[in-house]
């Protein structure tokens, strides 16, 4: 079967008339008998095909012998063959000034399946022709070929004589082929006669004549596989020329593009801007870091240079918006990208998938903007899903906190490996009942129940694991505004602190086979109530770890791009509002990871915890918070200081300039994953532990600030209240 995959010409029809303003422009009787247009263009290319190769064949030269009878004879059964089996290639239905490089392979394949189609049938006639052709015919033409000859020898005038050589070579070719199919039986007529005879000689030379015939026209049918292929090709790839070239509008208000990129990418990314007449884009030129490219012109547009020189190209030439394409960089490389043009009021757009470029499916409307996940995210996490899978699928899984940015990336991420039920519990509706109705859709065979809850509820939360036995915990649920946990200590201690107890008592009770409970960088060394109260968490989990059948463990991360309530969405309204944009402090540094990163890292740890281990995500290097609100604006294509100011605020309570976070140090072990590193730590005794949580418990709901800080320092001798 011929490949269905093809660029164009899967388009619907009805479809593009309505989208695409070139076919609104048609007449519509043109576009009513569009497809009718579409064959006859291809039946003209057909015999033009078939004559170009009758004169290659005969080098160049119209004789009437081949162009009297043999042309029109063979160009009957060329196109009801051709026809069908372009037909049967869909070569109809395509619109030509999308042509791509898929199209003229289709048209070399059925090119290729017309020229076999042919051959086969020619070779048929050859050795089947006499049951096709009647004798009578052969000798009707034999015999006026006889006569003409007679007539030439008695011709009075050279007048005369010209017409019937002129008429004699007519019959010649067509003496000729239909006498192909007599081929056989000369040769065997031949060869009844004796070896010198006259009569055998005659027979003889005649098949010879016959069999370069044969080949002239075997000759004939290859040409034309590569003249159809040539003048097919050549006449879509007209019709896009016409429309790229010619038919494009006055590109006045266009917006002036540069094109970071040189390579594959970059010379799709251009073709595809050249060919749309609706896409308002001037294309400048060309950015490269190769110097050898440097100069050179791709379809007529030049790299004009390299990085270090944007900003200067970009003033010069009056650029509007830069195209990252470059699908291979890495994220170092488009933040140099972005930090060189800081100060130009610039928009960065990204084209597609290598994927998508290599298959000629590149569309500017696939491009999209540069978003900051681009420039802080990292490598691809390599997983062993093997043992994730093992961990998850067929198993009851809890995630608590499950309307929540981490929660809800959990109960995706679970969701992939099939488990029995996954039991969503949110304390907040509205976002429970969104993440509900997003899991039903994308995981239609995972069966899921959505539970409110409010975590510190003990006898809610036991109603649910003595209900649905959970035999995975994973514990997202926290308060984690570093600010409003300083103005509310106490929720903070109740929420954080009893209900990670409430449910980890739980569990404990009900047999739950692993507990994974979600920490943050904020419980080292913590400044802050929320990091401590993250701390006393975490040292519950270990301690509850010492006596249970339950494996408890502990993962550390920092910063989630674009969690709720991060510093980057928080930046985004800034910027969409005019700014300012409000930074705490210039030295401001913070760990960043992508939503997706963190929570296939805790899955992998939860998989390779024993009990009791506080797992560290490697978070890769920290990054200035006044960097991050830089790069924003830039991406927002604003000049940072110039259209939207930065302004410093001061740090607010409970918060540091550094997070402390690291997977290297005498304090960590490795694991077998270079992304996660285990922390070395000092259990603190059951009893004193349990006791001084029991005291902070009970002072949470007087709210009074300074006895809860006294009360966590007894926990937690490291944590230094600003």
């Amino acid at each position: 079967m011929p490949d269905k995959t093809t660029l164009s010409n899967d388009i619907d029809p009805n479809n593009r008339a309505i989208a695409d303003p070139s076919i609104r422009d048609l007449p519509k009787g043109l576009l009513r008998f569009r497809r009718c247009l579409i064959m006859l263009a291809h039946l003209a290319c057909f015999v033009a095909a078939l004559g170009l190769a009758f004169l290659f064949a005969f080098n160049m030269q119209i004789l009437r012998k081949w162009f009297i009878y043999q042309f029109p004879i063979l160009l009957v059964f060329f196109i009801p063959v051709k026809l069908i089996v372009f037909g049967w290639f869909r070569q109809y239905s395509g619109w030509w000034r999308y042509v791509g490089l898929s199209d003229l392979l289709q048209i070399a394949k059925a090119s290729l399946v017309s020229s076999i189609v042919l051959m086969v049938l020619w070779y048929g006639y050859g050795l089947f022709g006499q049951h096709v052709v009647p004798d009578s015919a052969i000798e009707a033409v034999n015999a006026r070929t006889t006569e003409l000859a007679q007539q030439i020898a008695e011709a009075v005038s050279d007048e005369q004589t010209l017409q019937l050589r002129q008429e004699l070579s007519n019959l010649k070719g067509l003496e000729d082929i239909l006498e192909v199919s007599r081929m056989t039986q000369i040769m065997a007529e031949a060869e009844q006669h004796p070896v010198n005879s006259e009569q055998r000689l005659e027979l003889v030379q005649r098949h010879l004549e016959l069999k370069e015939t044969q080949r002239k026209i075997e000759g004939v049918i290859m040409l034309d596989l590569l003249t159809t292929i040539m003048l097919l090709a050549g006449l879509r790839m007209l019709v896009r020329l016409y429309h790229e070239e010619f038919f494009s509008e006055t590109r006045g208000s266009a917006r002036r593009f540069l094109i970071v990129g040189a390579g594959n990418a970059g010379e799709a990314l251009l073709r595809e801007m050249l060919r749309r007449k609706d896409v308002q884009y001037e294309v400048v030129g060309f950015i490269d870091d190769n110097p050898a490219k440097i100069g050179m012109n791709i379809h007529g547009i030049p790299v004009l240079g390299n990085v270090d020189q944007i900003p200067a190209i970009c003033k010069k030439n009056d650029i509007d918006e830069i195209a990252i394409a470059i699908p291979s960089a890495s994220r170092k490389q488009l933040r140099r990208v972005v930090q060189v043009c800081e100060g130009a009021k610039l928009r960065f757009s990204m084209v597609p998938s290598l994927t998508d470029i290599a298959s000629g499916k590149l569309r500017v409307s696939q491009m999209r903007d540069v978003d900051i996940n681009d420039l802080l995210g990292r490598d691809e996490v390599k997983l062993d899903l093997g043992d994730i899978e093992k961990y998850l699928k067929g198993r009851t899984i809890l995630v608590t906190g499950a309307g929540g940015s981490i929660g809800s990336e959990m109960c995706r991420q679970v969701c992939a490996f099939a488990p029995k039920t996954l039991l969503l519990v949110e304390q907040a509706e509205n976002p429970l009942f969104f993440i509900e109705r997003e899991l039903l859709r994308r995981f239609p065979g995972v069966q899921m129940h959505s539970l409110i809850c409010d975590i510190t509820d003990k006898e809610r939360v036991e109603q649910l694991f003595s209900h649905y036995h959970p035999e995975i915990v994973i514990h997202a649920a926290a308060h984690k505004h570093v600010p409003l946990m300083e103005n509310n200590p106490g929720e903070a201690v109740k929420n954080n602190v009893l209900g990670t107890c409430t449910v980890a008592d739980a569990a404990d009770a009900h047999g739950t086979a692993g507990f994974v409970m979600i920490s943050t960088d904020k419980a080292v060394n913590p400044t802050s109530i929320m990091g401590a109260t993250k701390r006393v968490a975490e040292m519950y989990i270990q301690d509850l770890n010492n006596t249970s059948k339950t494996r408890f463990v502990t993962v550390r991360f920092g910063n989630v791009l674009g969690s709720n309530g991060s510093v980057v969405p928080i930046f985004k309204q800034q910027i969409a509002v005019g700014g300012p944009v409000t930074v705490t402090h210039p030295e401001m540094r913070r760990y960043f990871m992508t939503i997706p990163e963190a929570s296939q890292l805790v899955l992998q740890a939860a998989t390779m915890g024993q009990g009791g281990e506080i797992f560290v995500l490697d978070m890769g290097e920290p990054v200035k918070i006044v960097d991050l609100a830089r790069e924003l604006i830039t991406l927002s294509g604003f000049r940072p200081g110039e259209d939207i100011e930065i302004e410093f605020s001061g740090l607010r309570p409970g918060e540091k300039l550094f997070e402390e976070l690291s997977i290297e140090g005498e304090d960590m072990l490795q694991t077998r994953h270079p992304k996660i590193a285990v922390w070395k730590n000092i259990p603190k005794d059951r009893d004193t532990l349990r006791k001084s949580i029991t005291e902070l418990v009970k002072i949470a709901p007087t709210q009074d600030r300074q006895k809860i800080i006294d009360a966590i320092r007894t926990l937690v001798p490291e944590f230094i209240c600003q």
